[in-house]
């Protein structure tokens, strides 16, 4: 059926909606909340969520930085609920060769690295505990209900979403149970869908938000949560770690963080401007977890959830223009995550509430659908701004003089950041991440060990501990969009690296038959996690919206 046959949508309007119940937006509906009850008046704002309940898309390391939780609900340590109650302890860095490591000083690290006073726990708890304060204000939250298309008036103006249809089949014919989408309408929209959002990614294109800045770049970090033995578990223990098994061109790190109820988070954070097509970060991930000063941590332990997803790792010098008329971005849509911190959910925090101010200005002058280039002018001085700024040249050292160099380099420029000089100036960070592939017959081919089932393991396995699904007869949400060029560049120059660096396994060139190689795509192993959208060399794989409520399901991460 064509759109024009579609019945209408239904419709709903507000003065804000806001895309994305992830810190960034939670705190964005909270903080309108708040401020419009201290003025004596009242906002109506609307929170709209793909995964299936609020925090079920949530995946972070995560150690917080509170200064956001704190700005945002002073008193929130003492709340019987309160989603975060382990505060850091020790605090150790290493630099890691194949058969031991050595530990890095605390005093030479900049002060910016320091985690003492921060909190290790879950980001979707906290999403999950942001979500009910929300609720309470007075927030609309509809979790299960996919943003998919972003309506505009006929200024050009954005003036709302729709959600995607339900009851959908993979040849675009209807169900029985089909559902069509709604429309929530608003005076303005803010996009809070994290890294790599894909309607985010068309406002950025539409608005040519990208104009005068850096280009965007990204990572991928993939998480396990492991109930481990008592007597291996000291609650506060951060450890992060760079080089093995990487090497040395290639950035990219560990962390270990220990949090309550004998859980130990461990996760494992790859650059996406790798240049080995045969690099897989899932399989360096799990050759991670058999180093000589970590493994003995799993030992008699029990993997309970597993999970990956795609970060920003542009800074300050590629956020694009956070502003245009109707809307705003706030939190990782804008690309707010401090990278060598590997911290975002404060800035996230921070951003939304910040966003919130200007955008309660704008509704109490009577304005609707304009832009806000207040908001837009206003970050880089604040506190935002400024811990972004303070550590922009370090992705760009590390990326072109390696582990060995860049990172020291780095840290010295972190150091003079901290007395307000620079003796780099702002770098740039050269080419996107889909362009730094090299061919497959340039590259050394890196094979990987059989996982053992108890410390390692394989994709499909991991999965299964993501609890993910989605409804299998819908229409696929990875869109290939030109399959010969798959083919002739993908498969045929880079040797097919879209099976590698998906961490899910959803990729697959089959090689049998007589029409092999045949590209073959499991959607229903997606996690979400955006890294075929960033990565592919060809720009050929566009990520779009599954029905709602499908995807990963993670508890506690």
């Amino acid at each position: 059926m064509s759109a024009a046959e579609l019945p209408e949508r239904e419709g709903m309007d507000y003065d804000v909606v806001v895309v994305g119940a992830g810190p960034a937006g939670l705190a964005t509906a909270i903080r309108l909340k708040q401020q419009a009850a201290e003025r004596g008046t009242d906002v109506s704002v609307v929170v709209v969520e793909k995964g299936s309940e609020v925090g079920a898309h949530i995946l972070s390391g995560a150690v917080v930085d509170p200064i956001g939780l704190d700005a945002l609900i002073p008193g929130w340590r003492e709340e019987a609920d309160a989603p975060l109650t382990v505060q850091v302890t020790d605090d150790h860095f290493y630099l890691l060769g194949p058969a031991g490591g050595v530990k890095l000083p605390n005093f030479a690290m900049p002060p910016l690295m320091n985690n003492h006073g921060n909190y290790v726990g879950s980001l979707g708890n906290v999403c999950r505990f942001l979500a009910q304060k929300a609720e309470a204000l007075g927030v609309e939250i509809y979790p299960g209900f996919a943003a998919d298309e972003i309506l505009y008036d006929d200024k050009g103006a954005v003036i709302g979403i729709a959600t995607g249809d339900m009851g959908v089949d993979k040849t675009g014919e209807q169900k029985p149970e089909f559902t069509r989408g709604m429309e929530l309408r608003g005076r303005y929209t803010v996009f809070a869908e994290g890294a790599r959002g894909h309607l985010t990614k068309k406002i950025i294109a539409k608005y040519n938000l990208g104009e005068g800045r850096d280009v965007p770049k990204f990572g991928i970090g993939l998480k396990e949560l492991w109930k481990v033995k008592p007597e291996k578990h000291k609650p506060g223990l951060v450890q992060h770690a760079f080089g093995w098994p990487l090497d040395s061109k290639t950035g990219g790190g560990a962390f270990l963080y220990h949090i309550d109820d004998e859980q130990v988070v461990v996760g494992f954070v790859v650059h996406l401007n790798y240049q080995n097509p045969w690099l897989s970060p899932f399989d360096e991930f799990q050759r991670f977890k058999t180093h000589p000063l970590f493994k003995d941590t799993f030992e008699g332990g029990k993997r309970i959830s597993y999970g990956a997803r795609a970060i920003t790792e542009g800074g300050w010098q590629s956020v694009p223009k956070l502003s245009f008329p109707g809307g705003v971005l706030v939190g990782c849509a804008a690309g707010f995550v401090n990278v060598p911190r590997i911290k975002g959910s404060h800035n996230a925090v921070l951003s939304g509430m910040l966003a919130a101010d200007h955008l309660l200005d704008a509704l109490a002058a009577e304005r609707n659908h304009d832009e806000l280039a207040s908001y837009e002018a206003a970050w880089r001085s604040s506190a935002i701004g400024a811990d972004l700024k303070k550590v922009r040249n370090m992705k760009p050292l590390w990326s072109k003089f390696g582990t060995f160099l860049g990172i020291p380099l780095g840290a010295l420029d972190m150091w003079t950041n901290t007395f307000g000089f620079s003796l780099f100036g702002t770098l740039k960070h050269g080419k996107t991440d889909a362009a730094s592939l090299k061919p497959a017959k340039d590259c050394k081919k890196i094979t990987y060990p059989r996982p053992d089932g108890v410390l390692t393991f394989d994709k499909l396995s991991s999965v299964f501990l993501s609890n993910t699904n989605h409804e299998e007869n819908q229409q696929v949400h990875l869109v290939v969009k030109d399959m010969a060029l798959q083919k002739a560049s993908e498969h045929d120059i880079y040797a097919g690296p879209s099976n590698r660096y998906c961490p899910a396994g959803v990729y697959e060139w089959i090689e049998e038959g007589a029409d092999a190689p045949r590209f073959q795509i499991n959607a229903q192993n997606c996690v979400h996690c955006k890294t075929c959208d960033i990565k592919d060399p060809n720009q050929n794989i566009t990520w779009t919206a599954p029905e709602g409520g499908g995807g990963p399901n993670y508890p506690n991460m």
